[in-house]
């Protein structure tokens, strides 16, 4: 099966649909670009089927080039066969394919090479032949092995013993046995090593390899590697020895025989079991990883996709205790008007005043909302605003935001470009605003495994967490698109076609000529060539152009077919521009979408997408969910009584489940089994991050500060 073939059978598409998508890739396209403007060519693939058809190129590229490399170390020894060329092209993992070279592979000095030095080879192979009879027999032919390096015959059959159970151990198909049925009937077991209450529930744990989640593998391998849980994989050893046994001796009435019994268990308890162990446990790390990150991902999307708050000026306000909280006053564009630092809260209580200088500056500039980070003294500050307002009486409105990862953009090169006066508090207040103005266009700016949305992501591949966060990044981007002349660097870098170097380039001559005027203009950027131009064209904004469709997401390559389509129903540009065409997709459809296509010369999907971009130019896809729900009292956690019903937002999804932020100061714990009346495998089939839900409070432990909450129907 070639590696397009795979693809189409791993993914469930078109094996056309791979083998154009491959070569839309090969050919430099990006997974944003194939996945919006090539869809005729790729039959609609999206871009997750994109993402995830990518990585696994990569991985089965990577899987040929190593096949062949052990194909020639192999062959480089004059011990390659046709068996061996056979079994590597079956070779689905790099796992196997180890196993096949294991043979052959250099190995530091054992007591089996050691046995292969004194030459004592001949014996092993006497001994597998098993024989029903030896004449003269294996203890004779041991004693002509004996030398200076072999004492006795004793010495001898002990290092022909050494030899087959290495043997043994480098038997490819011997080591895929016992790997299947270790991961089949293997036992997870952890004991209690050191104190760590957070792992308390893991200090006597047991459960099947082939059951245990993702989270409670990731949580076991943490508490190991922090010396709290002694962690080990156990497997019934007599079945594995049985196993293997029946495989080894084909002669259990030959002589050798008694010789062999021992060597298979000495074989599997000193040189596969701990292999096998590891590889085991590696497998299953790499599998809750790929679980971690793929939950990682769809909270991350869930965050960045999350409904701006437009037209709206925000005082964002960093809560905190001896160093003062710190407030920035962000204008609808996003531009800093005005700072501030009060002291509110412990040790300093200068309340009347932090009072005067707030409510001057919400009245001064019209503050519609105050955005109040939710870290440190973020109770205080709630109560503080809520008060203040209350007495103000006007129509302004707060709102908790989380704060995670605000502190890393402050203390960043980025933050320090940006606002080189302010300090790294007053940074994380301009921060906290605008990632309630637009949490996309402000959160690019930080690392996303910052962002808190993620769970054991210091334990994983850091380069494979990176990749795949970086991709939900840059897909969030591109299908939102931004404006050419607002977008900082940081969001420009995530555009396809466009590098960080780019995007600095961009902002720089910007800076430097004043505004685009048009798409095209960034073709005058110093080393901005056709190519990434043609990648990142369809998703550049320019609200200002003359030309309406440089403000919608239709690529420069259909402008002819986008005029066309207006023509040929009597439409100009300046309806698109008046939101004229309510219409036009009621005519397509009369006049026939398919028959138009092929007038335009172009894809129904292109036509389509055309349509869609003229109905609503510089349209958002994110104004259609629901906006942050601001608030204008406090709540606590002595408010709450089991039963009450309230609105919240998801903060985190979990595997066993989801926090909710009901505003008070603690989230509420929903757990699987309360999100729905229904089963569901798996809390993202219901919920997402920054989704609103309505929950009923089930549990409130205010000692412990702990909330439960449920969504299910009374």
């Amino acid at each position: 099966m070639t590696i397009n073939e795979k693809l189409s059978q791993e993914i469930g598409i078109k094996l056309t649909q791979v083998e154009a998508a491959v070569e839309l890739l090969d050919a430099g396209n990006t997974v944003p670009f194939i996945s919006r403007y090539r869809k005729e060519v790729t039959g609609g693939l999206d871009d997750e089927q994109l993402r995830r058809l990518t990585e696994r190129l990569t991985y089965l590229r990577n899987l040929e080039e190593k096949r062949e490399d052990v194909k020639k170390l192999i062959d480089a020894q004059g011990k390659l066969t046709e068996e061996i060329v056979a079994a590597l092209a079956a070779a689905e993992t790099v796992t196997e394919i180890d196993d096949i070279y294991r043979p052959y592979r250099p190995k530091r000095r054992t007591r089996a090479s050691i046995a292969r030095e004194r030459g004592l080879e001949p014996l092993a192979l006497l001994i597998m032949e098993q024989k029903n009879s030896y004449s003269p027999t294996i203890e004779e032919v041991a004693a002509d092995h004996v030398n200076d390096d072999v004492p006795d015959a004793e010495a001898a059959v002990a290092g022909a013993l050494d030899i087959i159970a290495e043997d043994i151990s480098d038997n490819a198909d011997y080591r895929r046995g016992i790997r299947t049925l270790t991961a089949k009937h293997g036992i997870i077991e952890s004991k209690k090593i050191a104190d760590g209450d957070v792992y308390a529930q893991y200090y006597e744990y047991s459960e099947a390899v082939s059951k245990i989640p993702s989270h409670r593998i990731l949580a076991l391998n943490r508490a190991e590697k922090e010396g709290v849980l002694k962690v080990s994989l156990n497997v019934d050893t007599e079945f594995i020895v049985n196993y293997l046994t029946s495989h080894v001796i084909k002669n259990k009435k030959s002589p050798a025989a008694e010789l062999l019994i021992p060597t298979v268990r000495d074989s599997y308890d000193r040189l596969i079991a701990p292999s096998v162990e590891r590889e085991i446990r590696a497998d299953m790390f790499d599998r809750a990883s790929e679980a971690a990150i793929g939950l990682f991902s769809q909270n991350l999307k869930g965050l960045l996709m999350s409904a701006p708050l437009k037209g709206k000026t925000v005082l964002g306000y960093d809560p905190g205790y001896r160093t003062g909280c710190k407030l920035a006053v962000i204008t609808p564009t996003g531009s800093v008007v005005d700072t501030a630092v009060i002291y509110p809260t412990k040790p300093h209580e200068k309340i009347a005043e932090a009072k005067r200088i707030t409510e001057k500056l919400i009245r001064r500039y019209g503050v519609n909302v105050v955005a109040i980070g939710n870290g440190t003294a973020s109770g205080e500050s709630e109560m503080f605003i809520a008060e203040l307002l209350g007495e103000m009486k006007c129509d302004t409105k707060y709102i908790v935001v989380s704060e995670a990862g605000a502190s890393v953009y402050s203390a960043s090169k980025l933050g320090a470009e940006e606002f080189p006066d302010f300090d790294v508090t007053q940074r994380s207040a301009v921060s906290i605003a605008r990632r309630l103005q637009d949490p996309l266009a402000e959160l690019v700016k930080i690392d996303p495994k910052s962002i808190g949305v993620g769970q054991y992501q210091h334990d994983m591949k850091p380069a494979r967490l990176d990749e795949a966060l970086s991709g939900v990044v840059e897909d969030c981007v591109n299908s939102v698109g931004v404006d050419l002349n607002t977008a900082s660097y940081s969001l420009l870098s995530y555009i396809a076609g466009i590098n960080m170097t780019s995007a600095k380039n961009i902002v720089k001559y910007r800076d430097a000529n004043g505004e685009f005027t048009t798409r095209a203009d960034v073709l005058k950027v110093p080393r901005f060539g056709a190519k990434a131009y043609e990648q990142a064209a369809g998703f550049l904004r320019v609200p200002g152009s003359d030309e309406v469709l440089d403000n919608t997401g239709v690529h420069p390559e259909s402008y002819g077919v986008a005029r066309e389509l207006l023509k040929k129903f009597g439409y100009t540009e300046d309806d698109a521009k008046s939101g004229g065409l309510s219409r036009l997709a009621d005519e397509v459809k009369e006049y026939g979408a398919k028959k138009l296509a092929d007038e335009l010369s172009c894809g129904v999907p292109t036509l389509t997408d055309i349509i869609g971009e003229l109905a609503k130019p510089g349209r958002d896809i994110r104004d259609s969910l629901p906006p942050p729900e601001l608030k204008e009292r406090v709540l606590t956690i002595d408010d709450l009584t089991e039963g009450m019903e309230l609105s919240g937002v998801v903060r985190n999804v979990i595997d066993f489940g989801a926090f909710v932020d009901i505003g008070v100061h603690q989230d509420g714990l929903l757990h699987i089994s309360e999100i729905s009346n229904r089963f569901i495998k798996h809390p993202s089939e219901v919920l997402s991050v920054g989704m609103p839900v309505k929950v009923r409070i089930k549990s409130v432990d205010k000692q412990r500060k702990r909330i439960g909450l449920t969504m299910k129907k009374a």
